[in-house]
């Protein structure tokens, strides 16, 4: 095991060694800078081999960047065993790669019209690439008994998604299986936590279709988050921040739990607080 494929000293994530997928962009880039910030070893994967390159050579010496379908069996058993082997460990899993269904093209995902198709391929990278990643995260995480899990998941995976019920269905099942898994590795003796965050309009470049760069786009953003108490977009750092708690040693007795981070959309009703403005 190199030195260099190790955790820096230093920061709450210090020595720690950990995976994140969909990498390449967005929240699981976001991810992967606040881990090597507080001392993590990181290998990010993605599918999109050009940007993940990108940021890993941004990133550093203490990053590495792999190909990784999250729905290929094969794809997880060679990384996760690169990883030990090149790591001796693995202790934090983000699965983070995801899909809405609507990057192709505005297709019908609605429960009259969405095809089979659609509807199975939302739910083969959502969910059976978190099945399959958590499967070999304790798988590798066994032999030291301890290590952290956590599954991107969405407010869509706590409420009805009209438009988009492959979405909220597989987010649905990600929170499910999150503390299926929590349990089960309890129930082995294993000090492997499993949790679930859960974030509502993150603003990230799945958003930029509906936002344009024209002279409405502050308006746009208004309007995307108007029913939000806090009136605003979330963002990608303030994800990772919660990623990093749960990956640290602060989590030590936090599993088969979800964090929601939302504005407070699910705090009550849809209707906004009263604001003062004198």
């Amino acid at each position: 095991m190199s030195k260099a494929m190790t955790g820096r000293a230093g920061g709450r994530l210090a020595g720690k060694v950990a995976l994140v997928t969909g990498a390449a962009r967005g929240i699981g880039a976001a991810i992967a800078k606040a881990f090597l910030g507080e001392g993590a070893f990181v290998w990010v994967t993605d599918i999109d081999d050009d940007a993940g390159n990108r940021l890993a050579t941004e990133l550093g010496d203490a990053v590495r960047y792999r190909t990784l379908d999250v729905r290929q069996e094969d794809h997880w058993d060679a990384v996760v065993g690169e990883v030990v082997a090149g790591s001796g460990t693995l202790d934090v899993l983000v699965n983070n790669a995801g899909i809405t269904g609507f990057e192709g093209a505005l297709v019908a995902h609605d429960p009259e019209n969405a095809s089979l198709a659609d509807w199975r391929a939302v739910h083969a990278t959502n969910l059976d690439g978190t099945f399959l990643g958590c499967r070999a995260a304790i798988r590798a995480m066994r032999a030291a008994g301890v290590g952290s899990i956590i599954n991107i998941s969405s407010r869509s995976g706590l409420v009805g998604i009209p438009g988009a019920a492959a979405y909220a269905s597989s987010k649905a099942a990600v929170r499910n299986h999150t503390k299926s898994v929590a349990l089960y590795c309890a129930e082995q003796n294993l000090a492997i936590r499993c949790n679930s965050i859960h974030p509502a309009a993150i603003l990230t470049p799945m958003w930029e279709p509906m936002l344009g760069n024209g002279p409405d786009r502050a308006e746009r953003m208004e309007e995307l988050v108007r029913d939000t108490p806090l009136r605003r977009f979330g963002t990608v750092e303030e994800v990772a921040s919660v990623a990093v708690m749960l990956a640290s040693d602060e989590a030590a007795y936090m599993t088969g739990t979800e964090l929601t981070l939302d504005g407070g959309l699910l705090a009550g009703t849809a209707v906004q607080p009263h604001r003062d403005e004198s």
